[in-house]
């Protein structure tokens, strides 16, 4: 009788695995992303990980979609402006972007009543608050205010943004061997929120038009406003101006001591000219796949739709650069990733010239695939210079030297939109003709392939090696600029321990 009871119980185990087996692969799954922010929260600071979270999901992800598909029709039907004149206002109204140094160097060395963060997230919420409301509000508003407006909102986004930087450039040098996962948390909070604001772009613009849409984007700029409240962070009182001036001059000489050397500046310019021979020409391809005539006449809701599958891809390419690539060298990364970036172009190409239909692929399917590609690529392109950027920051001044990356990356790309925006005006690209909208695409796939040939310039080791010569290392370490409690983030939350 007993055989008999262990034979029947082992039976029984065995009947019993196959049913768990899926319970814990689906547990797994879930619970990977989980212990993965448990493990940067435990490394970092909990803290951390919810700022980056909000001001990367929430303000960037979810507003910059509102941001980006409002925009973009209302200059079309609202101030009904050419697609090579949206080019120049879009470049114009990322100029706050360039002047993140501005930013970076006001909040690390000049503290208002006493505080280095908190009024500074305060004045991100109010202009971008105050701007969209303007924008909204106005029903016949000049062209000339308009992007003034715009342009304000802009630099709301870029103030609140550059608090964040800071906190992951500084933590990457820290925690060097985090440094991929820390771009990975960040890649993945604003695709998350850009597939969430692309998906509902597109039917908020046909339900409430663009000017609708700007007044929504008060919700996540007051969250910024809300963060700037509750921000708990060291008083600094009795500042003097020469003690500000001193710390001016001291991030100065840092600055142009780092930059010197040859590990900084030859990545540097690597990443201007690989962005700014890239042209944007997004204008003129958005007015002719939402022409009535020659283009597929997509609606607004089909139109959000096709940029919330993009997103799909961006958070593709995000998991795909975290859990596959994060630790390859970075010139043979970005060497395979411009020449596909390249390659992917001739899918507008496809498009444009019909060859689609010609192959039996409706517009919208081939619009959704050529989406979720190219932004697919455009992260796993984005990510590599994202870390070698991090990985560029001295001690001490990481914000300051940060920012000043992030703003050569975005003249790269003001170059890159002003150029795409010439290149529509010389092939004669405007709101009804677009005849030679496959000669500006040629031409820009062409110049995609180009940096390829100064790759050189980008160094050969992989993201947990240290790029900086040792004695700037050293030399910064003993002597920071700012003290590493100013660059980060307290807690939002009551319940988040102490580091």
């Amino acid at each position: 009788m007993l055989v008999g009871n262990e034979v029947k119980i082992e039976a029984d185990e065995e009947n019993a695995v196959p049913e768990r087996e899926p319970r814990r692969g689906f547990l797994e799954l879930v619970c990977v992303p989980i212990n993965w922010l448990k493990t940067l929260s435990s490394e970092t600071h909990s803290s951390f990980v919810f700022g980056v979270m909000v001001v990367y999901g929430l303000s960037q992800g979810l507003g910059g979609a509102f941001n980006g598909v409002g925009t973009e029709y209302y200059m079309k039907d609202v101030q009904k402006v050419q697609p090579s004149e949206a080019q120049i206002y879009s470049g114009i109204t990322s100029i706050p972007w360039v002047v993140k140094p501005l930013w970076g160097l006001l909040t690390d060395v000049v503290p208002i009543v006493g505080y280095r963060r908190r009024p500074y997230f305060i004045l991100a919420g109010l202009l971008g608050i105050i701007s969209m409301l303007f924008l909204s509000l106005h029903s016949k508003l000049h062209l000339v205010v308009a992007v003034l407006s715009l342009t304000a909102g802009s630099a709301g986004e870029a103030i609140a943004d550059v608090t964040v930087d800071a906190c992951v450039a500084q933590n990457s040098n820290i925690h060097p061997s985090l440094a991929a996962d820390m771009q990975s948390l960040c890649a993945l909070s604003s695709g998350t929120g850009a597939l969430i604001g692309f998906f509902m772009s597109g039917v908020l613009v046909d339900l409430i038009g663009p000017k609708g849409v700007f007044g929504l984007l008060t919700i996540p700029f007051g969250h910024v406003f809300i963060v700037g409240m509750m921000l708990h962070e060291s008083h600094v009182p009795n500042v003097s101006f020469k003690e500000v001036n001193q710390k001016f001059l001291d991030a100065g000489k840092s600055i142009w001591t780092t930059l010197k050397c040859p590990e900084v500046w030859r990545p540097c310019l690597y990443i201007y000219l690989s962005l700014a021979v890239s042209l944007d020409i997004h204008e003129g391809m958005f007015y002719w796949v939402t022409d009535s005539k020659g283009g597929p006449s997509f609606s607004q809701e089909t139109f959000g739709m096709i940029m919330a599958v993009g997103s799909v891809g961006s958070i593709w390419g995000a998991l795909l650069y975290q859990y596959s690539l994060k630790d390859h060298p970075f010139q043979d990364l970005l060497f395979w990733t411009q020449l596909l970036f390249g390659l992917s172009g001739m899918l507008d190409l496809v498009l444009v010239l019909r060859l689609n239909l010609k192959l039996g692929l409706p517009d919208f399917l081939f619009v959704v695939i050529d989406a979720s590609v190219s932004q697919m690529i455009g992260r796993l392109k984005w990510m590599p210079l994202l870390v070698l950027s991090s990985r560029l920051c001295p001690p001490g001044i990481e914000g300051t030297f940060f920012a000043l990356l992030m703003s050569i990356d975005n003249i790269g790309l003001l170059s890159s939109s002003w150029g795409g925006g010439l290149l529509l005006h010389l092939v004669r690209v405007t709101r009804t003709q677009f005849d030679n909208l496959w000669l500006a695409i040629l031409i820009r796939n062409f110049l995609r392939i180009t940096p390829l040939g100064i790759l050189f310039l980008v160094p050969r080791s992989d993201p947990n090696s240290d790029i900086l010569p040792g004695q700037i290392l050293s030399t910064k370490e003993d002597n920071q600029v700012i003290e590493d409690e100013n660059f980060e983030l307290a807690s939002l939350v009551s319940n988040v321990d102490d580091r």
